[in-house]
């Protein structure tokens, strides 16, 4: 017994065991709410949040508004009148920014009328020469980052314009040029206030972790009901997806401001305002200015998926490529959206690691050269572009704008590799195909299908408890067994299959890769670079090659899930080892051990439970990208949340589903987390 009690993991194969009996104890014929919770007040939970959205939209706060066009006085909700405002200034200011780079009169009409620019042809917004935006790419990357920097955000512009797919690219630029600044704003003043009042930071950290673990698809529907369709949609759901990690980044940024920063504004006279604008902010520029980069990589991740509610560019340029099999077609527009996301991407971090020269004395011609260039080249490039369309009208002006029927396409030639790749790897994927699905993924589908519900709670409350004693079973019971009161047990079941699939799948091949790569200065640094340009990849891209090979099948999405989350497995695993202390690694080697067992005895205990995050993450990746995968076709609570977007009563429905895969995620959050923490308090590396 005292062997017993000391000793987890015999405890854990004791659990395993009483699982197992009650699995094959519990009968699905007469197992009744043992084996699946009947149906309860939790059923209910959809229709009445759906009941009362719909009554705070309808009824809640009624007021009278007069219509100018109209002539009429009518009866409103405060709620609508709000959304309405809300959605009226977003979409102005999209339109802004989309006539400035395309051209347009849809912000002229805002101050006028649609008469005015019958009667007055010249009254438009002239577009932004595509040269002109290349040039500024070529300045900017420079000014940043230098000489590669600038190549590859000229060259990615460049490419873009001249493959004709200027429009769709600069609608979704102006979509990311509104969203980021209002979830940067919100971020930082949310995070700020929570760094300063440690209440609303007590009551904001479970919202947050709730809102970073919610599937992308359930922002969607809310923001449907309440604001409608179109661009100013996307941006409302894209903005409430991409403040929470400003919000966090702002708050570790004012944290790790030292103390005697902090004491010398306070001894130099600042009042509050200032200590915080003045210094604070400042001494956590670095920190804050990664979140603008998590925010811009959020933004356009959710550019893909807010296309679902008519969100213009190159998401739904994809969707429709994809949704027509047009997989040529579907592979310019997936590198132009992964160009956009590199370009925007290694432009932040340029511009969060760049060094604030707050000494420098230099005349104004010098200390604004880039933005007077700037300047200079959007004269010369407009005034040739506008020159060569007033000399040749009749011309098409490739300086000037390039549309998708004048450009350059691969699409043929990426469709007759696909046709070759099909046609001539048909017997074999096919083998694979019927192989993997009947032989591996069907019957694990079927043993997990095959899990009751007291069983499954045992297990998940009992690991709770061995990894962090009462607390943590209380809080995964918790979880899990919200979902259990749900009628989705069954999707929920097919959702961790697939998950577990993937992850351990990623797992292996990340921890694997990472291993190698590890031993040598030169891969680390190669696979690192990989690592970081994956990951800058919209989820939806991934999609592109599996279906090309695969089709539409479970085996098409989990080999995507796969290939996406192997990127966290294998960085953490690189970072993980890279970072242990060299004196212990010779100490090791000076104890006479091979490099084998140095790796296996000293620096893999150690890198651990850095590792172990790593597995939480790649865990977090598969479960977005599996809700992700419901596009193409499966059968969990992904393909729910779609069906909800759907459904004008799907409001309720779409919320609690996306609460359930959330709950999923913070389950497994937290196991992980708190037994890494107590890992590394045991090994004293915190």
């Amino acid at each position: 017994m005292h062997y017993f009690i000391h000793h987890k993991w015999v405890q854990f194969i004791a659990l395993l065991a009483i699982f197992f009996v009650l699995v094959m104890a519990i009968s699905p014929v007469s197992g009744g709410n043992l084996w699946r919770f009947q149906e309860n007040i939790f059923w209910l939970l959809p229709d009445t949040l759906n009941n009362f959205l719909k009554y705070l939209i309808n009824d809640f706060w009624l007021v009278e508004t007069y219509d100018i066009e109209l002539d009429l006085t009518e009866e409103s909700t405060m709620i609508k009148e709000f959304t309405r405002s809300l959605s009226g200034v977003i979409l102005f200011f999209i339109n802004l920014i989309r006539e400035l780079l395309l051209g347009g009169v849809k912000t002229v009409v805002t101050f006028t009328s649609w008469d005015f620019i019958s009667e007055h042809p010249w009254a438009r917004i002239p577009a932004l020469p595509w040269t002109a935006v290349a040039s500024g790419a070529f300045l900017m990357g420079h000014f940043l980052g230098g000489r590669k920097l600038s190549i590859l955000a000229g060259g990615s512009i460049i490419y873009i314009a001249v493959f004709g797919q200027w429009t769709p690219a600069m609608q979704t630029l102006s979509f990311v040029l509104v969203a980021v600044p209002l979830s940067v704003f919100l971020g930082l003043m949310m995070g700020v206030f929570a760094y300063k009042n440690k209440t609303f930071k007590i009551i904001l950290t479970p919202l947050l972790n709730v809102a970073q673990s919610m599937p992308h698809f359930s922002y969607l529907i809310p923001v449907v009901v309440f604001f409608g369709i179109g661009d100013h949609a996307g941006a409302i759901s894209t903005v409430i997806f991409a403040t929470p990690p400003m919000i966090r980044l702002t708050i570790l940024g004012l944290k790790k401001v030292s103390p005697e920063v902090l004491e010398a504004g306070l001894m130099s006279g600042c009042n509050p305002r200032q200590l915080m604008f003045k210094v604070l902010i400042p001494t956590a520029r670095h920190d804050i200015l990664i979140g603008v980069n998590q925010v811009i990589m959020q933004c356009l991740a959710m550019a893909v998926i807010a296309s679902f509610i008519g969100t213009k560019g190159l998401g739904y340029d994809l969707l429709v490529s994809l949704n027509r099999l047009n997989i040529g077609e579907a592979l310019e527009l997936g590198i132009s959206i992964v160009l956009i996301a590199i370009v925007l991407d290694k432009l932040s971090l340029a511009w969060a690691n760049k060094q604030a020269d707050y000494f420098a004395d230099l005349p104004f011609h010098l200390h604004h050269k880039y933005s007077l260039a700037f300047f200079g080249i959007l004269v010369v490039t407009s005034a040739i572009a506008y020159a060569i369309s007033l000399f040749f009208p009749d011309k098409p002006n490739y300086l000037y704008f390039i549309s998708d029927t004048q450009g350059l396409t691969t699409k043929n030639f990426w469709d007759t590799i696909v046709d070759w790749i099909i046609t001539s790897t048909y017997q074999s994927v096919q083998s694979f195909n019927v192989f993997m699905i009947t032989s591996i993924l069907v019957p694990m589908k079927e043993a997990y299908l095959a899990m009751p519900v007291a069983a499954t709670l045992f297990l998940v409350t009992g690991i709770g408890y061995l990894v962090g004693g009462l607390r943590s079973a209380i809080i995964v019971a918790a979880f899990i067994g919200f979902i259990a009161l749900t009628p989705w047990w069954d999707r929920a079941l097919i959702t961790a299959y697939m998950v577990t699939f993937s992850t351990v799948t990623a797992v292996i091949i990340g921890c694997t890769v990472g291993v190698l790569c590890s031993r040598n200065t030169r891969a680390t640094r190669v696979i690192l670079l990989v690592c970081d340009t994956l990951q800058t990849f919209p989820s939806f891209v991934y999609l592109i090659p599996v279906i090309m090979l695969f089709g539409v099948s479970d085996l098409s999405v989990l080999i995507a899930v796969t290939v996406y989350a192997t990127i966290p497995a294998t960085r953490y695993t690189v970072e993980g080892l890279r970072n242990v202390p060299q004196s212990l690694q010779e100490a090791a080697s000076m104890s006479g051990v091979n490099p084998t067992q140095r790796l296996l005895h000293v620096e893999l205990p150690l890198a651990f439970p850095h590792i172990m995050l790593g597995i939480n993450q790649t865990i977090i990746f598969s479960l977005f990208m599996v809700i992700i995968g419901a596009f193409i076709g499966t059968d969990d609570l992904g393909q729910l949340i779609m069906q909800s977007l759907s459904r004008s009563n799907g409001m309720g429905q779409g919320i609690i589903l996306g609460l359930c895969v959330a709950f999923i995620g913070l389950a497994v959050d937290h196991l992980i987390h708190t037994w890494s923490d107590q890992r590394k308090q045991a090994l004293g590396i915190i």
